[in-house]
């Protein structure tokens, strides 16, 4: 299983990047997708999840009203729209998936993802 990481780099505070998230070899279509981050010298911590079904998604207390998860099956992706960036979200972000329970279950715990990517950078700088 290989999710391959795409869209970051580096933007000033107050601008946006999409990062979007590719799956190889297999299709997204009964995993949830999570997006994880990790900045440098803290640890990994998540920022979205969305349910198999699309229909339920969930975001970490930093990012919420600012960032945007949503899937697109059809062409096996998922993609982070990031809205408002600040310094705070420097980090290396990371896709990952999850065969959840249910396709209403958007549940991405660290320790239990089935599939990573390798991450993209992005950095939020002036």
């Amino acid at each position: 299983l290989q999710l391959v990481e795409s869209g970051g780099g580096l933007v000033q505070p107050g601008g946006s990047l999409r990062l979007s998230c590719v799956a190889s070899g297999f299709t997204l279509d009964h995993f949830a997708l999570g997006w994880f981050r990790q900045a440098p010298g803290k640890e990994r911590e998540g920022v979205s999840c969305i349910s198999s079904s699309g229909g339920n998604t969930n975001y970490g207390e930093s990012v919420k009203g600012r960032f945007t998860l949503s899937r697109d099956n059809a062409r096996n992706t998922v993609e982070l729209q990031m809205n408002n960036l600040t310094p705070e979200d420097t980090a290396v972000y990371y896709c990952a998936a999850i065969i959840p329970i249910t396709s209403d279950q958007a549940l991405c715990i660290e320790g239990g993802m089935d599939a990573w990517g390798k991450g993209t950078l992005v950095t939020v700088s002036s």
